[in-house]
Order: C-alpha cells, then sequence, then structure tokens
C-alpha cells in the first residue's frame, strides 16, 4: 500500500468485485474495499447520483479511504456476528489496527449517516485519511469549508458533513490526514449526508450508533428460520436481501450497483438499482420459507401498487418506490470499472415487452395466497384485468425474453410458459381459494396454451425444449419448467432438455443463461456464468432424486462466495473471478431456495409450483 495516494496507479487497476464488502441503512449502501476505501455510495436512495464513485473511476471520481500508510502485510474481513457491521483488519510491520465499518438506521429527522471507526489492537501504526467528495457520479466539486469538528461540502441538492476529531489539510481538491493508532486507541468518523436546503442534522456518537446497529441487525436475523448444514451461508445472505430492500416501501433492488461488467472490457454493462418483477415469486418464496412474512408481505404490496393500471403497459421492472420512467443515459467521464465502459445510468430494457412478467405476477400472488399472507380483493382485481389482457390473446404476443434482449422480438419459451402460468394460477385462485372469475375459459386456453408450447417450443431433433419458437438455442431459464409446474422432472422432454442444458451451456460445472455468441440479443462480446441459473439446475437435480450431484454443485456455488459471503450476478471460471452487478439479489435468493429443497425431503424444490 502506497503512503502517497499516486493517481497513475489506477491507470492498471487490478481490481476484483469480490475485494467489496456491503454496509447499508435499507435507504442505500456503500461497498468498502479491502484497502479500507469506500468506492461507491449512493445518497439518499439506491438509486440517486453516487458522491463516491472510484467503483467506476479513478479516485479523482471520489472515494473514502482509511488504511495503513506502510506495507500491509495482511488484510482479514468479517462481518460482526450476524449484522451488517464490517471489521478490516489490517496487519503491517509495526502492529495491527482494526477498522469498523457500518451504516446506522435512518434517524427521523432524515439524512444518512455512514461511520467509521479505527481501533489499534497492536503496536502503533501510521495511518492516513483521505477523502475526495465529488457529486453526481464524480462530476461536480462541491463547495468545501472548514470546520472545528471536520469539514462540510455543499452542491445542489447535496450536503456533506464529515465529523472527525483529526487534523485534515486540504490538496487538490480532496482532504487529507495522517496520524498514529496505538494499541487500546480509538479514532472515529462519520460522514453525514443531508438535503442541502434542510438543517444540518445533529451528530451521532458513533459508539451508541455502533451498539443500535449492531442490536438491529442481530435481532432481525434472530428471527430467522433456517436450519441444516448451510445455516450460515442462508442467514449470511437473508441480511444481504434485507439490506438490498428500500425500507419505505418494500422494493428490493437487483442491486445496490450500476454497470459492474459481465466481462471485463466489454459493453453488457447495467443499472440494476431497480426492482424486478421477474424476481417476485422467487424471492418471496425465500422470505416466507425463512419465517420473514413481514417482508413478503411488503414485498407483495409494492408487486401490487407498481404493476397497477392498465395490463398492456406492464414492465418487466420499476424504481424503487414504483416509478415507471427509467431512461438510460450513458456517463462519458467515468472510464468503468476496469476500464469496461459504457457506465450507464437507468435501464433502457424497462420499456421492453416480456410476456412472462404476467406469469411471475399471478405466481406471486398465489405464492402469497398458499402461504397465509391473506386474501386480499383489490389484488384479485388487478389479476382479473391482467387475465383478461392474456385471454383477449396477448399471450401469443412476442417479447424480448426474460434476460431483455435488445434483439428482434420473439415467441420464447419461457415466456409462454409463464402465460400458462398465469392461466393456471388463475384456475387455482378460483378452484381452492374461492375467487370468482371464468375457470372454465381458463382451463380451456391453459390447454390451448400448453399444445402451442409443446408443437412449438420443443424441437424433437434436439430432443429439448429450445429458447424460442423456430430457433435451436437453449436456454437455462427452460430448467424452471418443472419448478413453475409444467411439466414433471423426470418427463423425458424435461431429461433431454436438461441433458442438452448440461452438454452445451455448462462452462467448468456452472450454467451459462445463453450462448453468447449463437444468440441475436443485439449486444457484441460474452459473458460469465450466470449464478442463479447453477442453482436452478441443482434444484431440478435434487428434484431427480440426484441429490449427491445436486450438493455438489451447490457447495461449489458456496464456494465462490467472497470472504465476507457475497455472490455477484455471474462468475468467470478461466479468470476466477465474480463478475456483474455486486452483491446480486437474485444469486442470493437462489441459494436460499436451494439450500431450503436441499434440506427438505426429496420433491421440495416444486413446492412452489401447481403440484
Amino acid at each position: 500500500m502506497q503512503s502517497e495516494i499516486d493517481p497513475q496507479r489506477e491507470a492498471h487497476d487490478d481490481r476484483r468485485v469480490e475485494d467489496y464488502a456491503l454496509i447499508g441503512n435499507t435507504l442505500t449502501s456503500a461497498l468498502v474495499g479491502k484497502d479500507g476505501s469506500i468506492d461507491w455510495l449512493c445518497c439518499p436512495r439506491f438509486d440517486s447520483p453516487a458522491f463516491f464513485s472510484r467503483l467506476l473511476g479513478t479516485r479523482e471520481n471520489g472515494y473514502w479511504q482509511i488504511a495503513p500508510r506502510e506495507e500491509v502485510k495482511k488484510v482479514e474481513r468479517r462481518y460482526l456476528d450476524d449484522t451488517l457491521i464490517v471489521e478490516t483488519v489490517f496487519t503491517t510491520q509495526s502492529g495491527e489496527v482494526s477498522l469498523i465499518d457500518f451504516m446506522p438506521l435512518p434517524r427521523d429527522e432524515g439524512g444518512v449517516d455512514v461511520v467509521r471507526i479505527a481501533k489499534g489492537i497492536r503496536g502503533a501504526v501510521s495511518m492516513r485519511l483521505a477523502i475526495t467528495m465529488r457529486f453526481d457520479y464524480g462530476s461536480v466539486v462541491p463547495w468545501v469549508r472548514r470546520r472545528d469538528d471536520g469539514l462540510s461540502a455543499i452542491a445542489g441538492p447535496d450536503a456533506l458533513v464529515l465529523r472527525t476529531p483529526l487534523q485534515l489539510r486540504g490538496k487538490d481538491f480532496s482532504t487529507f490526514s495522517e496520524f498514529t493508532l496505538r494499541a487500546g486507541q480509538t479514532i472515529s468518523s462519520v460522514l453525514s449526508w443531508y438535503p442541502s436546503h434542510k438543517p444540518e442534522p445533529p451528530g451521532r456518537d458513533p459508539d451508541e450508533a455502533l451498539s443500535e446497529t449492531r442490536q438491529w441487525w442481530r435481532e432481525w436475523i434472530s428471527r430467522a428460520s433456517v436450519e441444516g448444514p448451510w445455516t450460515e451461508a442462508v442467514r449470511r445472505s437473508l441480511i444481504t436481501l434485507k439490506a438490498l430492500t428500500y425500507s419505505p416501501t418494500g422494493g428490493l433492488v437487483a442491486a445496490p450497483t450500476t454497470s459492474l461488467p459481465e466481462e471485463i472490457g466489454g459493453q453488457r454493462n447495467w443499472d440494476y438499482r431497480f426492482c424486478w418483477v421477474r424476481d417476485a415469486t422467487f424471492t418471496l418464496y425465500a422470505l416466507l420459507i425463512s419465517g420473514y412474512e413481514d417482508e413478503a408481505r411488503a414485498w407483495r404490496d409494492w408487486l401490487l401498487r407498481s404493476v397497477a393500471g392498465q395490463p398492456s403497459k406492464l414492465q418487466i421492472m420499476y424504481g424503487l418506490a414504483g416509478e415507471r420512467r427509467l431512461p438510460e443515459s450513458e456517463i462519458a467521464w467515468l472510464k468503468g470499472f476496469c476500464g469496461s465502459s459504457p457506465v450507464r445510468v437507468g435501464n433502457g430494457a424497462h420499456g421492453q415487452r416480456q410476456m412472462d412478467v404476467y406469469g411471475e405476477i399471478m405466481d406471486a400472488f398465489h405464492m402469497a395466497l398458499k402461504t397465509g399472507l391473506g386474501r386480499n380483493d383489490e389484488i384479485w382485481a388487478v389479476q382479473l384485468e391482467l387475465m383478461n389482457h392474456l385471454y383477449e390473446g396477448h399471450w401469443a404476443d412476442p417479447g424480448s425474453g426474460l434476460w431483455e434482449s435488445r434483439g428482434p422480438e420473439r415467441s420464447y419459451t419461457f415466456s409462454r410458459v409463464m402465460t400458462w402460468v398465469a392461466f393456471d394460477r388463475a384456475v387455482k385462485a378460483v378452484e381452492r381459494f374461492g375467487f370468482e372469475g371464468p375457470a372454465d375459459d381458463w382451463r380451456t386456453m391453459r390447454d390451448t396454451v400448453r399444445e402451442d408450447i409443446l408443437r412449438h417450443g420443443f424441437d424433437s431433433s434436439r430432443s429439448s425444449f429450445v429458447q424460442y419458437y423456430g430457433g435451436k438455442n437453449l436456454d437455462a431459464a427452460l430448467l424452471l419448467l418443472p419448478l413453475v409446474g409444467f411439466i414433471k422432472p423426470d418427463d423425458p422432454m424435461m431429461l433431454g432438455t436438461i441433458e442438452a442444458i448440461q452438454r452445451e451451456l455448462v462452462s467448468d460445472g456452472f450454467v451459462r443463461r445463453v450462448d453468447t455468441k449463437a444468440a441475436d440479443d443485439g449486444l457484441t462480446g460474452d459473458e460469465g456464468v450466470f449464478l442463479i441459473c447453477s442453482f436452478w439446475l441443482a434444484d431440478n437435480l435434487a428434484l431427480l432424486g440426484r441429490r449427491k450431484e445436486a450438493k455438489e454443485l451447490f457447495e461449489r456455488l458456496l464456494s465462490l462466495r467472497n470472504d465476507v459471503g457475497l455472490l455477484s450476478e455471474e462468475y468467470h471460471p478461466g479468470q476466477r473471478r465474480l463478475l456483474g452487478n455486486f452483491p446480486q439479489a437474485f444469486s442470493h435468493v437462489g441459494l436460499i431456495n436451494t439450500a431450503h429443497n436441499l434440506t427438505r425431503a426429496r420433491g421440495a424444490a416444486a413446492d412452489r409450483s401447481s403440484h
């Protein structure tokens, strides 16, 4: 580790996604690197502009580092107990220091706080604090003022206050401090964001905030109903899901980052700081089987509010509060993670037509009923409108598919299966839960859709279902067919599909979404293996009674977690590194569900289906 900051050093950026740990307060979050640098923080929400953007640029785009000035011999990290408080221990020739990072839960006065507590453990270590504040994704240099307890910064709607006992000095629009930590000595610093037009919030006592935050997370995870050999991994995944929940609305953000690449140097870089409808049923299932009924109800209610309106205007994703306009743009001044550009803000896929979302919504509400979240006639009124739209013939509309292809619209097999799911769950709402609706018409249409899928979505020459009608390509989403109840897991058509996916889409034992070289998705380049697809394969193997294979695959997936138990969207087997936005809710949902399925008796994996 360098004693002075060298901007040129970042021209040879060797950072990895797995170098980061997550801290958060259920409004937003930050990523803290192994080097003691907070490189990503958006305030006041997950999808707000960042004022630490080094993750996607350089130090000049904003960061806050506390670390030894001398060479670091060893770095060890852990979350304290079952919390979202991360401790990093640096060992140097001179001694050992601990850095504790966390974000307290929101205060009534509003604002966002980040607390950093540095403590000497052994010896006397020369330390350095460096902070560069840059608003609006690193493009705006704020007006910085020195004050007795630190400094303040303001630009447009944003204001920051750094409270610290350290002596600070400014240089080149950044702020630094050098100090020595001796054994037993503690120095705390608190950074607070607040709207610039409002009064500055009072300071927070770091030790009280640490105690309160630790107690809150421990009480929250104590509600978990988790058993089996993978309890630690499941509990960490549940904490991660809670950290990715926007508590005012119950919306679950897919990831707290944008533009972390699916291929280093590639263009498949997307903004994931929104809520995807496709995640609905999987997330509900994960929360409910783990004992979190309140969180599941909040997610269900977010889904209801977001999708209410014209069925023809149904979107695949929404903002944290259900916002519909998520315009996509590129930020030219950020070079991208390890030079992977462009950096994108917003997501143009929000305007795509994806027919699978109708089934995912119907399945989510079906799951809520099955697990006792309670009958809701307003939800049924929305469902009736969705079903009327499909029944009018729109079930056969083409779309962009689950993976948000930016190529031509097609009749994707999985999307068509999910329209079958929509009719199936509508029938069951009448049969099992007493709702009023044209069940006979829906049964007939369910059979019609099924026949259409078996005729056009299955290639007998390949003995496999295919990605879209008239095509030959495979799609890992086809692994969901038995999980949603469309087909039995041991049906020869499904067995052939599993064998084809294992033969053509598996790399080093892990599953790719599609063959990007054969896919006409409007993009160039490659991507890693998509982690949740491998969890789906493990679920299929468990359903088939091949539990040894399923367990081995699951254990390999667990081994991909970083040192603090976090997973990203993808993994590159050759480079042995995590890829994509991080941490990824979908990956942690898959971990929770597969662990549950493997822990329970054979056949449990189909519990979320209609069987």
